[in-house]
């Protein structure tokens, strides 16, 4: 698809992608989804160790630095600074979760989210080429003064995913600068911009997660969400 080449070839290039093995990311999270659900500090000046290869990723200095958090599709932990495993919830998912809320009520569900975000948020858009990953062409889309281009990708139940279908914006550079999908029963934009390249691969540093309007634009407030990684690192 002309679209998708055109993307991973701006991100870097699907060679250098494919030589990589894992990620590390010094980042925070924020935003209402958290600070309602008593997270408002829990997941500043983070380090987070990911696989570019497999769903995996281990944030360190969690809780205001007393823990670290593992998530797999399969399993969430919660472990001592010297890796004693503190808590697991096995098979995790967001079916109990309530329109509206994330279900954040521990750290468990804290780590689950928040792997499940920054994982797909680092991979993207070199996912979308897996051949289990179906991509559509959408119509554009006219923001301010500049077209972006659009695609609907539709995720495998296989690849844990904070939506199964997705609407992904690209600008004039074909960078992305947003996605939409439904989240705990909410319509939302992940808008995403300041990319800066680090190792060769494109990387947005600020996230914004906001409500959407029936029309598909976004609404300011309240913020459900804000990252910002302040360095990456690929290896």
């Amino acid at each position: 698809m002309a679209l998708l080449d055109d993307v991973i070839d701006a991100n870097g290039g699907m060679a250098r992608w494919n030589s990589l093995k894992g990620f590390t990311l010094h980042l925070s999270v924020g935003g209402t989804l958290f600070s309602s659900a008593g997270h408002a500090r829990e997941f500043k000046d983070v380090t987070a160790e990911g696989s570019t290869r497999t769903q995996s990723i281990r944030f360190t200095g969690i809780t205001g630095g007393e823990h670290s958090g593992s998530f797999q599709p399969d399993a969430i932990t919660i472990e001592s600074l010297d890796g004693e495993v503190l808590r697991t919830w096995r098979n995790p998912s967001f079916a109990s979760a309530e329109a509206g809320s994330p279900a954040l009520a521990d750290e468990l569900h804290l780590v689950f989210f928040c792997g499940v975000a920054i994982w797909n948020y680092l991979t993207t858009p070199f996912l979308l080429a897996d051949p289990d990953v179906v991509v559509e062409e959408l119509t554009p889309w006219r923001e301010n003064t500049q077209t972006w281009r659009r695609l609907r990708a539709q995720f495998p139940p296989r690849l844990v995913t904070l939506a199964s279908e997705q609407i992904i914006y690209f600008d004039e550079s074909a960078l992305q600068r947003r996605t939409d999908h439904d989240l705990f029963g909410m319509k939302v934009a992940h808008s995403s911009w300041a990319h800066d390249s680090f190792g060769g691969i494109v990387v947005p540093t600020l996230r914004r997660a906001q409500t959407l309007q029936s029309d598909g634009t976004v609404i300011a407030k309240p913020v459900l969400m804000d990252v910002e990684i302040f360095d990456a690192v690929f290896e």
